[in-house]
């Protein structure tokens, strides 16, 4: 798992390109203490301590967090949490895009929120909803138990779910509401980022990227 989130993943929100308007940066993973990976209004660059980069100068890294300066200013940057920084507020502010980097064995994994709780999820394409875990669900205090029940066939058999409502998933800043989600007794590492979130979005893939733009 750490290592899945030290190499993690590229979230962004598309920025304005120009200095009027507040830059987005994401902080995506770090290589050792010297140089860490951000995503700059959508573009990912490994920047080294003491760089610059579109006027983003990055000043120290730690354990899943890096302090950056723009325009004089200091920011703290959480791992796969974006953060504007520079100008006030404006059109070009208005989040249209993820942006998602592969990690170690290809997935397409992301720090996100549900119901402003924070979670880390994996993408799931063939998942027809969001799936977490019944710890997980307790974790971030939701009413599962209450949830409609059913049935589903896994690869281990027929397993029990809970079928709920999300108010709110968030995920690169883009805010989706009322998000359909199973609850699974199985353990899992990650919440699976299913159809139910997906297809509000359009996507396509880069190589080793994939962007969600909002429809």
């Amino acid at each position: 798992m750490t290592s899945m989130r030290r190499v993690a993943v590229l979230l962004t929100v598309l920025g304005a390109a120009s200095g009027a308007w507040a830059q987005s940066v994401t902080l995506s993973g770090s290589l050792g203490v010297s140089k860490a990976l951000l995503v700059i209004d959508g573009e990912p660059h490994t920047v080294a301590v003491g760089a610059s980069v579109k006027g983003v100068m990055l000043k120290r890294v730690g354990d899943g967090e890096a302090e950056v300066s723009v325009g004089g200013r200091s920011a703290l940057l959480r791992l796969g949490a974006p953060v504007r920084l520079g100008g006030g507020p404006g059109p070009s502010n208005v989040p249209k895009e993820i942006v998602i980097s592969a990690g170690p064995g290809g997935h397409f994994t992301s720090a996100g929120t549900i119901n402003g709780k924070t979670v880390q999820f994996m993408v799931d394409t063939g998942a027809t909803s969001i799936a977490m875990s019944q710890s997980e669900a307790n974790r971030i205090g939701l009413d599962w138990q209450r949830g409609r029940r059913a049935l589903t066939q896994t690869a281990g058999g027929v397993v029990p779910i809970h079928a709920i409502n999300l108010t709110s998933v968030q995920v690169g800043g883009i805010e989706v509401v009322n998000v359909d989600a199973v609850i699974v007794p199985a353990e899992m590492p990650m919440v699976l980022l299913g159809n139910s979130f997906l297809s509000r979005f359009s996507m396509r893939r880069d190589n080793d990227v994939m962007r969600l733009e909002k429809r």
